[in-house]
C-alpha cells in the first residue's frame, strides 16, 4: 500500500540525575563527594533509507521514544548515556513540525539524518561541586527534560520523469514496456491508483527513473478524482512526460484532452506550467497508417503543442527513440539547473 503522509510523535530521552554520594571507606572517617554525573538522554533522528518508497510503516505505529540516561553512581560512576531512536523514512520526506507548520527539513539524500528532538543533558553529582572552601557538597543537578514534538511528514518521490495524462492514456502500460515495474492495466479508468515507479534501461548504462502519477481529470487541482492526491509527487521531477490518448473515444478530442490536464497542472502550482514537457501522442496502433500525419496535424493547429513522437505503449513502436530524446532533455534540464545554481 502507498501511503505518502504521515503525523508521528517523538520523545527524546530525559537526561539521567546526578548522585548525591560520599566515600565510605575502613579507616577513612571523613570521606569526600563521589557522586557521579547522570547520562545523557537519547536523541530522535530521522534517516533517509533509500529502501523505503512508502509512509506505510507509519500507519501502525506514530509513537517513537529514545532511552532515558541513567542517573549517575557513586564512586564517580557515570550514568549510561540513553540509547537514540532512530526512524527510517523514505528519501524525498518533508518534515514539519504539526504544531506550528514550520517546515524542518527536506531528506533528499540517501542516508541523511536530521536530529528532530535532543536528548536531555545529564545532571551533576555532587563530586562537581566540590572546592577548598566547600569540601562536602549535597549540591546536585537534575537531568535535563525529555523534548515532545508532533511531526507531520510527506513524501514526495524523486524522479528524472513523470507521466501525466488523463485516466486510460496508457500511461501504465507505457511504465510497462519501458521498465519492470508491473502496474495494473485494464480497459477501464483509474487502474493505477497510487504513484508508481519504474526504472528504463538505455544503452551505456543509462537509467532514467520514471514516476506514472494517477490519471488526472477536469477539476483535480481542486480534489476532484484522485489526482489531487499525488499531484504533489509532480512537483519533484525534473521533465514531464505528457501521454496523451491519439485514438479515444469519438466524443473526446486528443486537443482538448491535452488542454484539460495542462490546466489542473497550472492550477494546482504555477510552476509546474514551467517544467520541460514531452508531448507524446500514444496508442499509434490503433491509427491507420494513412491517417497518422493527418491526426498530427490536427493536434498541433488545435492544441498548440508539438508531440515529439506518436508511439504505441502496446507494441514497443517509437519508444526506445522516445527514450532517447528525453534523456537528452532531462539531463539538459540538469545542467541548466546547475548553472543557475552556480552563478547565484
Amino acid at each position: 500500500m502507498f501511503i505518502d503522509a504521515a503525523e508521528i510523535t517523538v520523545r527524546s530521552g530525559k537526561g539521567g540525575d546526578g548522585k548525591c554520594s560520599f566515600r565510605r571507606e575502613k579507616f577513612v572517617p571523613k570521606g569526600g563527594p563521589d557522586g557521579g554525573d547522570g547520562g545523557r538522554g537519547g536523541d530522535v533522528l530521522l534517516v533517509a533509507d533509500p529502501h523505503l518508497d512508502t509512509l506505510l510503516p507509519f500507519a501502525h505505529r506514530r509513537r517513537f521514544a529514545a532511552k532515558d540516561g541513567e542517573p549517575g553512581g557513586a564512586a564517580c560512576r557515570h550514568g549510561a548515556d540513553g540509547s537514540p531512536c532512530r526512524i527510517a523514512v523514505p528519501v524525498g520526506c518533508l518534515v514539519h513540525d504539526a504544531d506550528t507548520g514550520e517546515r524542518i527539513a527536506d531528506l533528499v539524500e540517501a542516508g541523511e539524518e536530521l536530529l528532530v528532538a535532543e536528548g536531555g543533558r545529564g545532571g551533576y553529582g555532587n563530586d562537581r561541586f566540590k572546592n577548598s572552601v566547600q569540601q562536602a557538597p549535597t549540591r546536585t543537578t537534575p537531568g535535563g527534560v525529555a523534548v515532545e514534538r508532533r511531526l507531520q511528514l510527506e513524501l514526495k518521490l524523486l524522479a528524472d520523469v513523470g507521466l501525466v495524462g488523463l485516466p486510460n492514456a496508457g500511461k501504465s502500460t507505457f511504465l510497462r514496456a519501458i521498465s519492470r515495474a508491473t502496474p495494473k492495466v485494464a480497459d477501464y479508468p483509474f487502474t493505477t491508483l497510487s504513484p508508481q515507479l519504474g526504472i528504463a534501461e538505455l544503452p551505456g548504462e543509462r537509467r532514467l527513473l520514471v514516476a506514472d502519477i494517477p490519471g488526472l481529470v477536469e477539476g483535480a487541482a481542486e480534489g476532484a478524482g484522485l489526482g489531487h492526491d499525488f499531484l504533489r509527487h509532480v512537483e519533484r521531477t525534473g521533465v514531464l512526460i505528457h501521454l496523451v490518448d491519439a485514438a479515444p473515444e469519438a466524443s473526446r478530442d486528443p486537443a482538448e484532452d491535452y488542454r484539460v490536464v495542462r490546466g489542473e497542472l497550472e492550477r494546482f502550482a504555477p510552476q509546474l506550467a514551467e517544467k520541460p514537457e514531452v508531448v507524446v501522442l500514444n496508442k499509434a496502433d490503433l491509427v491507420p497508417e494513412d491517417l497518422r500525419d493527418e491526426l498530427v496535424e490536427a493536434f498541433v493547429e488545435s492544441s498548440g503543442a508539438t508531440p515529439t513522437a506518436l508511439i504505441s505503449g502496446a507494441t514497443g513502436e517509437g519508444i526506445r527513440d522516445l527514450l532517447e530524446a528525453v534523456w537528452t532533455v532531462v539531463h539538459a534540464t540538469d545542467l541548466d539547473r546547475s548553472q543557475r545554481q552556480t552563478s547565484r
